[in-house]
């Protein structure tokens, strides 16, 4: 089953302009707030218009801008679940998901809604009010009125958005369970890499209505290829950079040399991004028989903390390289450690020693 887009639309600052093909794979899609994300899956629903292009369905066309077809939304069998959830508050639970199968005959409808209302874990709530439920089962009563039209995609716009981080917890997994026996194209729309990256099998990444990327999520991650790519996705260190070899950089802000492992430096490169989580520390890594001394010593350097900010369960430090710091704003890179690296480092003499592996080093266009 195949999900082929291809639209363009005129929005107020630029335009929408998507080409992407989706078979049955749960795709994670990021974006800046007000990349066109939300317009994306309302053009697919058939709740916006596009102004040209095509959208086709399993074989059905669903817009085609030359023919001056439009399918309207009700006929899409397109499931859509919005960041409000945009339940009825004077329908209960089972009468929210009959909404969407009116045409069923009401034994039918009702083994349906009794299905969903099991698989969605809200046995007990079905004669409940949307207005006496908590964000979690308003979320799994939406998600199975999505459902009960048994639809041939499934959308999805910011579901955890409302929720804390507890319960954001707990029906990502439900989540999951459901896109493993849905195995129908799915959208999910983000703003957290993370969220992305654990529901997703692929992910795009919007920026002013354009796909900057889209693939699968571990070539996008490891290799974004654009700044804007890599910010999107969670990079926090950048400095502007030189290419002087087909495999170095010299990275113009950090006043150093790194070599880039693989692939070859696109001449067009003017940035270079490392991840946090990427940077290594080599003194607290054991060396063995095998390890090389030019695997220590590349694109090593010498560190100062300019700060740190600590969570219960990661560190951030905030690293002055080559000399001390003036002050807690003068530094170069952020690295992020669990707890226990933390504890093992704090008490050393500076400078530290870290490391940007060469295949965590990123080149990146502008």
């Amino acid at each position: 089953m195949s999900l082929q887009v291809k639209i363009q639309k005129k929005l107020a600052d630029f335009t929408l302009d998507v080409q992407f093909t989706l078979d049955s794979a749960v795709l994670g899609i990021l974006g800046a707030s007000g990349a066109g994300k939300t317009m994306l899956l309302r053009s697919i629903a058939g709740l916006e218009n596009p102004d040209r292009g095509r959208i086709t369905l399993r074989d059905r066309v669903l817009f085609d801008s030359d023919r001056g077809l439009h399918v309207p939304a009700r006929e899409r069998r397109v499931g859509i679940l919005f960041q409000n959830y945009a339940l009825l508050p004077h329908r209960t639970v089972a009468e929210n998901i009959a909404f969407g199968v009116p045409h069923l005959a009401a034994e039918k409808q009702k083994e349906t809604v009794n299905a969903l209302v099991e698989r969605a874990h809200l046995t007990g709530l079905d004669r409940r009010y949307p207005g006496s439920l908590s964000g979690g089962e308003q979320q799994r009563a939406a998600l199975a009125r999505a459902l009960a039209i048994e639809p041939e995609a499934l959308l999805l716009d910011e579901p955890f958005s409302a929720l804390d981080t507890h319960l954001r917890s707990r029906l990502e997994v439900q989540l999951q369970h459901t896109f493993a026996a849905y195995e129908r194209p799915t959208l999910l729309v983000t703003h957290n890499i993370e969220e992305a990256y654990r529901l997703g099998e692929k992910l795009m990444v919007l920026s002013k209505g354009r796909v900057e990327a889209f693939g699968p999520k571990e070539g996008v991650f490891r290799n974004p290829g654009s700044i804007e790519v890599a910010r999107l996705t969670g990079c926090k260190n950048f400095s502007r950079a030189r290419r002087i070899a087909s495999d170095a950089l010299e990275a113009l802000d950090w006043g150093c040399r790194l070599r880039v492992s693989p692939p070859e430096i696109p001449p067009d490169s003017a940035h270079v991004g490392v991840r946090a989580h990427y940077i290594e520390f080599p003194d607290l890594t054991a060396r063995t028989a095998t390890t090389s001394p030019a695997s220590i010593t590349e694109n090593t350097f010498p560190a100062w903390v300019a700060q740190f900010l600590e969570t219960p369960f990661r560190v951030t430090l905030y690293l002055k390289l080559h000399e001390a710091p003036g002050d807690d704003k003068d530094f170069h890179v952020q690295a992020e450690v669990t707890q226990e690296r933390w504890h093992a480092l704090r008490d050393r003499p500076f400078p530290w020693r870290v490391r940007f592996a060469p295949e965590n080093v990123m080149a990146l266009r502008q």
